[in-house]
């Protein structure tokens, strides 16, 4: 059984999942569209894909694309996701799921009206140490669980002015400003997808960006934001906290590892920073780096990742590690580009997984907005001075 796929965004991002969904054997014809018809016809060239369409609206009316995975800049996910599901197509969307509670109240109508997929493809999920967490959470290894944090520290420097300057064209300072807790999924997404429980409050602060250089300036910026650096306190049904930072002007080596988390128990603890990560329980520490490290895929200079900027393809090449059980995933992917710490081959079969056999993936609508929305909620914390906010919850998926 299979079905077809549109995919909207041709970007730096969206090639690395093309090759991913063309060579899944649970898909049939994937075609592709973009504001820039040029940059969709070199993908459709590059992947030999089926072909591409003149614009989103001719995708979504055509009966030959049975659903479409949202690669677009992050801003719009939310309305380009309703449009796909309105107009009877299953949808995967990059992170993050929306950027207003209004937005992600109206996804999950239509997810439940249609009765349609919707996956948000939030690569924490599949983070190896939220793998790990998660599987010793679920043994009671922690014993209870109290407390985790979950870090984003992704210097603009790293890669990011290039992503814009490439996604953005001239006006590009006006949405490299984009809020960080607006894009929160990596961090709290970690954090929740293994302490299976929801952000209730939060009380967030944000740090006034001081580089003068017109990004992160709330005069020239879309969204009226001039915080580079944020950080929130989140309070967690059943009791408990937890603490995530979203960074984007920070001393520290994103190419080597931009997401890390850490959990604490009852009877044991978790840590992880840039290049180790320790177990550690009342008896003593045990190293668990190497389980959590992805073996490499292709080198970075891999011709296909020519357009990619050079500080950002090392999320592109990872592997998977140790942890990670790749029993489950086709054979067609074992040679295949992976990324975000072995995180892309696991969110590629969990939506074609779900589409084909009609259950819900990983991270479903009432998932993705438990990752979500806490963000939205702190940012506007944030933008009060660290007043504490109630978090609004969706509820679990229906049974």
């Amino acid at each position: 059984m299979t079905f077809s796929l549109g995919i909207v965004g041709a970007g730096q991002f969206s090639g690395q999942f093309a090759k991913l969904f063309h060579a899944h054997p649970g898909v049939g014809d994937v075609y592709v569209t973009d504001l820039l018809p040029e940059r969709a016809e070199r993908l459709a060239a590059d992947e030999r894909l089926s072909g591409t369409f003149p614009s989103y609206e001719a995708m979504l009316e055509s009966a030959a694309v049975d659903a479409v995975a949202v690669f677009t800049q992050r801003w719009t996910h939310g309305p380009l996701v309703l449009q796909g599901l309105n107009a009877g197509k299953h949808v995967y969307s990059a992170v993050p799921m929306a950027i207003t509670t209004e937005e992600i109240a109206a996804i999950i109508d239509a997810v439940r009206a249609t009765g349609l997929t919707y996956m948000m493809g939030e690569t924490s999920q599949y983070n190896p140490a939220t793998v790990h967490a998660r599987n010793r959470i679920a043994d009671g290894a922690f014993g209870r669980i109290f407390y985790a944090e979950g870090d984003y520290v992704h210097d603009m420097d790293l890669g990011f002015y290039d992503a814009y300057r490439y996604s953005g064209g001239e006006n590009w300072k006006a949405t490299a400003s984009y809020p960080p807790l607006l894009y929160p999924t990596h961090s709290v997404g970690g954090v929740l997808g293994a302490w299976r429980t929801h952000a209730v409050s939060v009380s967030a602060l944000g740090v006034r960006d001081e580089r003068g250089d017109g990004v992160f300036d709330q005069e020239i910026s879309q969204f009226g934001n001039d915080f580079s650096n944020a950080t929130a306190l989140f309070e967690v049904a059943g009791g408990g906290s937890f603490r995530t930072n979203e960074f984007r002007r920070v001393g520290y080596p994103s190419h080597i590892r931009e997401s890390r988390f850490r959990f604490f128990g009852t009877e044991a603890s978790m840590e992880q920073l840039a290049t180790v990560a320790l177990w550690q329980d009342k008896k003593g520490v045990l190293d668990i780096s190497e389980l959590l490290e992805p073996r490499p895929t292709p080198a970075p200079d891999d011709p296909s990742l020519q357009h990619i900027a050079p500080a950002l393809r090392a999320a592109f090449t990872s592997g998977s590690a140790p942890v990670h059980d790749r029993a489950r995933l086709p054979r067609e992917f074992d040679h295949l580009h992976n990324g975000h710490e072995g995180s892309h081959h696991f969110l590629v079969d969990d939506f074609v997984t779900a589409v084909n056999t009609r259950t819900l993936p990983s991270v479903d609508a009432w998932t993705a907005a438990r990752y979500t929305l806490p963000g939205i909620v702190a940012h506007e914390s944030a933008r009060q001075g660290g007043t504490r906010l109630d978090i609004p919850d969706f509820g679990d998926a229906p049974a």
